[in-house]
């Protein structure tokens, strides 16, 4: 597939948050750089939409901007020289085929992202794995809403999870899953392109929502809908500065907070659902 760059100079301390302003978009990876950030776009969405929104970016932050053609065949080595191993204690790692195995890890993962990983997304993917540690999903039936790589799927499934579902509506994402899943012997991931409505469960015990604020915020009664009584939802994938609004919007809609990780810029939430 091939992809516009477009090359963001900022002060790096922007970079959460313009990224996550931004997450919306149909970018589907981001690259952090020494001077800011690139973010991907698949050929063939509207890019003058995007344009329209990044200019609007501008009049409140201030950056520069440029935009390349990136063919496809040109992305293994963009994504091989900027993916590094993302460790969480001892409890989990998570690397790609090309680096050394990770010495003294409860669980290991090899996830190649291709086009469905952004590094800038380190801090989310870190955070809701180190909730999952607190979680018992021995016997339990999961979603994983948002999959992307399908490590969290696939980590549920390491953890003993009973079934896991997994969603994405961007279609590399949904392959990589497939791909990721086999390569990782989870073979009880299963994995569906689309939105929530495509997915066939119900009942889940476990959602887990690594996505971003907007998103969440719109998925929030079906995805109540969805959950057992008292099943937990981990959500994550916005900044800080949506704290109130999450912990408002989630408690609105029947969640209660068990837990807030913040890393970074970056908050997760776990949440059981009470209403």
């Amino acid at each position: 597939m091939d992809y516009h760059q477009y090359s963001i100079t900022t002060d790096p301390s922007q970079n959460d948050v313009l990224i996550a302003l931004i997450s919306h978009l149909p970018f589907d990876t981001f690259e952090e750089t020494e001077t800011g950030f690139n973010a991907f776009l698949p050929q063939g969405h509207d890019e003058n939409e995007v344009e329209a929104a990044l200019a609007e970016l501008q009049e409140r932050f201030n950056f520069q901007l440029e935009k390349s053609f990136i063919p496809g065949q040109n992305w293994n080595e963009i994504w091989e020289s900027n993916f590094h191993p993302v460790i969480v204690g001892n409890f989990c790692g998570i690397r790609a085929d090309f680096h050394a195995p990770l010495e003294g890890m409860e669980h290991e993962l090899v996830i190649n992202p291709k086009m469905a990983f952004g590094t800038g997304h380190h801090e989310t993917t870190f955070s809701v794995i180190e909730i999952m540690q607190g979680i018992q999903f021995e016997g339990k039936n999961v979603l994983d809403y948002g999959c992307g790589t399908g490590v969290l799927a696939i980590l549920a499934s390491r953890l003993g999870a009973n079934s896991v579902q997994a969603v994405d509506i961007e279609i590399e994402s949904y392959r990589n899953t497939l791909e990721n899943s086999q390569n990782n012997g989870a073979g009880n991931v299963e994995t569906f392109h689309g939105i929530l409505t495509d997915v066939p469960g119900a009942d889940f015990d476990i959602i887990l929502a690594n996505i971003n604020r907007n998103v969440i915020l719109d998925s929030l009664s079906p995805l109540f809908k969805l959950l057992k009584p008292g099943g937990q939802l981990v959500v994550s994938g916005f900044v800080l500065d949506d704290e109130q609004l999450m912990l408002d919007s989630l408690e609105n809609q029947g969640f209660t907070i068990q837990a807030i990780k913040r890393k970074n810029n970056w908050l997760a939430m776990k949440t059981i659902k009470t209403g």
